[in-house]
């Protein structure tokens, strides 16, 4: 596996479709194994392939930030969507930047694991804002699109030793 180039805005990858991945091949094996390191290593919720330069339907999550709970969704789609939250949202395609952005609170979602084998998922909270804001990405969309107001400069938080 391999760290990969996280493509930022004004990089024109990032606002094409992406494809349906049709066949588990070694090069697609090894795009999911280099996107959960990369997203790791830039401490990232979630990574889509485009980020990468790579415009296939893949994206991988941790919610946990942890590496404890990874999902692989390929060619994942939206089957539904309820409620609502607000909050500050990044991405690591807009380094050192936040908005408000409005997403639904709970989604369900149908896509492919590993195998191509059909699966659904569920998330609320967290999980449901990175679900929607890595689908997105597959679409040529950033959340950038939809902030509430200005794009503010996102506070590092320093390391005090603690």
């Amino acid at each position: 596996m391999a760290i990969r180039t996280i493509r930022e805005i004004g990089d024109p990858v990032l606002n094409k479709i992406s494809k349906e991945v049709t066949a588990i091949t070694p090069r697609i094996k090894d795009l999911i194994g280099d996107m959960f390191e990369t997203m790791y290593e830039a401490n990232g919720v979630g990574l889509a392939a485009p980020q990468v330069g790579i415009l296939k339907r893949i994206v991988v999550i941790d919610a946990s930030g942890e590496g404890n709970d990874p999902l692989l969704l390929i060619n994942p789609r939206i089957l539904e969507t309820s409620g609502e939250q607000s909050g500050n949202e990044a991405c690591l395609s807009v380094p050192g930047k936040t908005g408000i952005v409005t997403r639904p609170n709970y989604v369900k979602v149908a896509a492919q694991d590993e195998d191509l084998k059909p699966i659904e998922i569920e998330g609320e909270e967290l999980l449901a804002r990175a679900i929607c804001h890595e689908l997105e990405h597959l679409d040529g969309h950033l959340y950038v699109e939809k902030v509430e107001g200005e794009l503010m400069d996102m506070e590092m938080e320093e390391d005090d030793g603690e």
